[in-house]
């Protein structure tokens, strides 16, 4: 997703300074073009040799190097970034860049630099806090630098507290939402929905489906890259959530429906790609249902319909795109639910067919609307979550 991106990472004097190994490592993986700058002082922590190894570029620590092409590097370098991300930040790079000290080869090309820059501070609790560090940092934030806040955990010199650098997937997943997508849904809301409902029987049992909710969380996380204000409502998953959505957790129906609704009518876009029980007990036990020798059954009742509800207070303009599960008829089940249900579009799939449905990473999709359908081959969910926002934005755009 970073092909043809120039990412500069800036490493300085801080014991986490290895974690960077493995957040070049990945960005090689996303095919990104990637760059080390390093202080003299981060070079006690790690060799540069590493680097050079996993990016497959010279890594930068001489200012007046004279190993190396014939263009002015940090210039040049500079000129062809994309996202620059100093990771760790020990306080006293943090002070210089707050004060435009430019006195070696990282600050020097980081002063050059046009585009997005990430701080990720990295020290002692106590140097962290220093009201000078903090002065810093809120500086840096004037100037348009992005400051990631550290974890609190237990640091290398023996304290607890805030200092400690975020892991590489965390580094990564700042430098995916700035450049990995263009932004053609920037200023739009979405809210998706994800996940199974869980419906009591007792304090010990309850009704629930094998919706695993990676369809939805991959429509969150793709939405996302794209620029979208995104709100994910979300049943019980194993899944992490995506950074920088909006996650509000869900137990049952009922729960799904209060939180779907109370934030409807403001959301652009709305994707019910949840698997929301249609039947709920109609009595739930307080205490635990015992096993006995003849036979039991469950009086059930119908949950609320979200997606009924959402299709008849669809205020102007929103688009609304429901999810059809079929075993059976699929295309003719799924269009009775586009008109009944007032929607846009039903993103419908079979169970049935190898690839599809619960639980794997993949998915086969057809996009039905009133005019025509649009058949996707097998593709992992993720491709699959920018296909549907492709056509969504499409159809917006041409009121189809």
């Amino acid at each position: 997703m970073l092909e043809g991106k120039t990412i500069l990472l800036g490493v300085t004097g801080s014991i986490a300074a290895y974690k960077i190994a493995y957040l070049a490592s990945a960005l090689k993986k996303q095919h990104a073009d990637v760059h080390v700058l390093m202080t003299r002082n981060a070079t006690n922590f790690i060799n540069p040799i590493t680097f050079e190894t996993l990016t497959g570029n010279k890594c930068l620590v001489d200012t007046f190097d004279r190993n190396f092409q014939f263009q002015v590097e940090h210039v040049s370098i500079a000129k062809k970034a994309d996202v620059v991300m100093i990771a760790p930040a020990s306080a006293n790079v943090i002070g210089k860049l707050a004060h435009g000290i430019a006195d070696d080869m990282l600050t020097t090309t980081i002063m050059a630099c046009r585009c997005k820059k990430f701080i990720s501070p990295a020290m002692n609790t106590n140097m962290f806090e220093n009201p000078i560090v903090q002065d810093n940092l809120k500086t840096l934030e004037h100037y348009g630098y992005e400051v990631i806040d550290p974890a609190v955990g237990y640091l290398a010199c023996g304290d607890t507290g805030a200092g400690k650098m975020p892991e590489p997937e965390t580094l990564l997943s700042y430098i995916m939402r700035e450049c990995a997508c263009e932004k053609d849904m920037k200023g739009l809301k979405l809210l998706v929905t994800a996940g199974p409902t869980q419906e009591a029987i007792d304090p010990v049992r309850y009704i629930t489906n094998h919706s695993s909710g990676k369809m939805g969380y991959a429509i969150a996380k793709m939405a996302m890259l794209r620029g979208a204000d995104v709100t994910l409502v979300s049943g019980r998953t194993a899944i992490a959530p995506p950074p920088f959505v909006k996650v509000v957790p869900v137990v049952t129906a009922k729960d799904m429906y209060e939180a779907v609704t109370a934030v409807s009518k403001e959301q652009d876009i709305i994707i019910k790609a949840a698997a929301v029980a249609d039947y709920r007990p109609a009595k739930v036990s307080d205490e635990k249902i015992k096993k006995k020798d003849d036979d039991m059954s469950i009086t059930l009742e119908r949950t609320d319909d979200i997606l009924k509800y959402l299709g008849e207070h669809k205020p102007d303009g929103q688009f609304l795109c429901g999810f059809s599960m079929e075993t059976q008829n699929m295309i003719g089940n799924s269009r009775v639910k586009l008109t009944k249900k007032n929607l846009d579009m039903v993103a419908a799939n079979n169970v049935k067919m190898a690839g599809a449905g619960f639980q794997g990473d993949t998915n086969v999709l057809t996009l039905i609307t009133q005019d025509e359908e649009v058949s996707l081959p097998l593709m992992s969910k993720e491709d699959a979550a920018s296909k549907i926002l492709d056509r969504i934005l499409f159809l917006r755009v041409t009121g189809k």
